[in-house]
């Protein structure tokens, strides 16, 4: 597999207090199987799709107890340069750059927005083994309550360019890298609640978004938004058994066209 260009989501995981709970949820709604947890690296356990590597999950650091959110990493070709553009145009270094082992390095951020994010420089780990077929990543948002900070941010560290969707109902935007989409940003509204912060929300590609609703809520999971037909699949926007956001989507299943964008400079 070609290394990822620098920016690309490359890799999601999350810290769950119930790691069990957590494989059992996402095994069923997901259709994944997980491999052996790594002891040496924190008990870090990867989830498989057909036997790819999608995902992890991994349980909490000490002080981070019932914690649980989903980590979108993008792909860093040196993640030392990396932290120092993030504190450059104000960001944070959480974690500062740590290499795992023959795995890669990695470093945890926060844009100047609040949005935690990774960023993830390969060794043997390359990061998704599979994208865009069920069970596996599709997609990741960064939803802000201050999108202008974000908008400067992230193109500003990753060298995104930006268009801006031509739509008087949402503040949306596109980050795109040598001619491919492959982030976007939303401007969180009054809808949602003060107590939820910013974050990445990221998509898990699903054969049917019903059928993975309803297997979520019986599990214990609760439905956020949706589902929805959109142009690029049909959506609904979910909470697990711990708290965890995230989105499962059909790609197959597509209504509407296309919206208008403009590029933004």
């Amino acid at each position: 597999m070609a290394v990822r260009q620098e920016g690309t989501p490359c890799w999601a995981d999350a810290m769950f207090s119930d790691v069990e709970g957590a494989k059992s949820f996402y095994g069923d709604v997901l259709g994944w199987t997980f491999g052996e947890a790594q002891s040496e690296y924190g008990n870090y356990t990867q989830a498989y799709v057909d036997g790819k590597a999608v995902a992890a999950v991994v349980p909490p650091m000490p002080g981070q107890e019932g914690q649980s959110a989903w980590c979108v990493y993008l792909a860093s070709a040196d993640v030392k340069a990396t932290a120092e553009r993030v504190r450059r145009y104000g960001g944070e270094a959480l974690m500062e750059p740590m290499q795992v082992g023959d795995f890669g390095s990695m470093l945890l951020a926060r844009d100047p927005s609040g949005v935690v994010f990774g960023a993830w420089q390969a060794g043997t780990h390359e990061g998704f083994e599979a994208t865009g077929t069920p069970g596996a990543y599709a997609w990741c948002e960064v939803f802000t309550r201050e999108p202008e900070k974000s908008d400067a941010f992230f193109p500003a560290v990753f060298g995104y360019k930006a268009k801006q969707m031509e739509d008087d109902q949402v503040d949306f935007r596109l980050f795109e890298l040598g001619g491919d989409t492959v982030m976007g940003r939303m401007k969180m509204t009054e809808e949602f609640p003060p107590e939820v912060p910013p974050y990445i929300n990221v998509y898990f590609a699903v054969d049917d978004c019903d059928v993975a609703i309803k297997s979520a809520t019986e599990l214990g999971g609760v439905l956020r938004f949706g589902p929805m037909n959109t142009p690029f699949g049909r959506f609904a926007a979910l909470s697990d058994p711990q708290g965890a956001s995230f989105s499962v989507i059909d790609l197959t299943t597509t209504e509407g066209e296309m919206p208008k964008t403009r590029d933004v400079t």
